[in-house]
């Protein structure tokens, strides 16, 4: 038993190594690419920081208080597309066959896919959003104790856990429907905006179903709230702010039954 769990570390760790040794062996052009993949999530904050050139207060809260919330976005979004991102993938695998091939080895399908082109260069995007987050709640006035401390570690590796779930389960969508990418990228890519801002912001269904039916709300904007010391103005009780794990956590479960359902109901290419 030790000796096969030891085998398949070891397989993971080259595949894992056969990717960064081939996305590293033109040193110019992996830099050019670090480099650049930081813009899109530089002009995500950028949005923020101009609405507030107009305003402010956003839902009712200032400027250092939203940035609390998308530092705990930007940080945890950065780093589930970094680890999990690429299962975004998956409808090409299907379409073209490539899935048939990950079947037949002796290795879980899941890690296969996520090492098989495991983005390095999107390593700044997580540099940055840590940087967003500790800057946030540094400049924030954040009453610091050691739950605080605690959350502060915690709601980030929560918000990765979550978002790297919606990203497998939305993905799993193309073992019964190929063309789903734009689906799943409404919610994946529209996950992250929408925890950028104030849950307050929002109204009616579109706060119920995003916030609290798929569980956005616990990512950034409860937490935020625990750490900055602030009543719910929506009325939760102050606990929720430490239900991100839990959260997480049901995510998980659910995009592990999502996955192995569709592999299941996944009968080889042209299916």
């Amino acid at each position: 038993m030790a000796d096969a769990s030891g085998g398949t570390l070891a397989a993971y760790r080259a595949l894992l190594g056969a990717q960064a040794r081939a996305q590293t062996a033109y040193r110019t052009s992996f830099a050019i690419d670090l480099v650049g993949n930081v813009g899109s999530t530089v002009l995500d904050v950028l949005t923020v920081l101009v609405i507030f050139g107009v305003t402010r207060e956003l839902g009712g809260f200032t400027l250092r208080e939203t940035m609390v919330m998308v530092g705990l976005s930007t940080c945890a979004f950065a780093v589930a597309d970094l680890l999990v991102g690429n299962i975004e993938r998956l409808p090409r695998y299907v379409r073209t066959g490539l899935f048939d091939a990950v079947l037949v080895r002796p290795l879980g399908a899941l890690p296969q896919l996520l090492l098989m082109d495991l983005p390095l260069r999107k390593v700044s995007r997580a540099v940055f959003g840590l940087v967003v987050l500790v800057v946030a709640v540094g400049s924030a006035g954040v009453a610091w104790s050691p739950a605080r401390a605690l959350l502060v570690v915690l709601a980030p590796l929560a918000g990765v856990v979550f978002f790297g779930s919606v990203f497998v389960a939305t993905a799993t969508v193309s073992f019964w429907w190929v063309d789903s990418g734009e689906l799943a990228n409404s919610v994946t890519y529209g996950g992250r905006d929408f925890t950028s801002y104030p849950v307050t912001v929002f109204e009616g269904w579109f706060r119920a179903v995003f916030a609290y039916g798929l569980g956005f709300a616990f990512v950034s904007y409860h937490p935020a709230l625990t750490l900055l010391g602030r009543a719910d103005p929506l009325g939760l009780p102050a606990w929720a702010g430490w239900s991100s794990p839990a959260v997480a956590l049901v995510a998980a479960a659910g995009a592990a039954v999502a996955w192995r359902t569709g592999v299941r109901h996944y009968r080889s290419t042209g299916s």
